[in-house]
């Protein structure tokens, strides 16, 4: 029987094969054409704001709406884009990135401290839109 694999294994997997960004130096790839995408859920994007100029994937369907083969109603990014991806915290961010490659992402990322970070940095983010 081989060893269990914890959360924190599969996360520092996951991270050895990124090149993670802080908050500040994902807002100037932004303005350099990189796409930041906002992968917190709703409820939590209520509770500490939107991210001025990210897209928003929810974590459940981010890899099927970035993926170019699956016909969603998002327009799709070219494979070459550097993608960015941002949670609350910067963890479940990490294990989706690390996902990209598989489906032809070259330039996979995420936002080391999440939006709490960002946010912490003062970067632009504004309060939620309730509907």
């Amino acid at each position: 029987m081989s060893p269990r694999t914890t959360i924190d294994d599969l996360l520092a997997e996951a991270r050895a094969g990124l090149d993670r960004v802080t908050p500040e130096a994902a807002f100037e790839a932004m303005r350099g054409g990189a796409v930041l995408v906002d992968v917190r859920s709703q409820d939590e994007r209520e509770r500490q704001g939107v991210v001025t100029g990210a897209v928003h994937y929810p974590l459940s369907v981010v890899l099927w709406r970035l993926d170019p083969a699956q016909e969603t109603g998002n327009p799709k990014l070219p494979l070459d884009t550097r993608v960015m991806l941002l949670c609350r915290q910067g963890f479940s961010s990490s294990l989706a990135a690390a996902q990209l490659p598989a489906i032809g992402f070259t330039h996979a990322t995420d936002v080391i401290g999440g939006a709490e970070a960002w946010i912490e940095a003062g970067l632009p983010s504004a309060p939620a839109n309730r509907s």
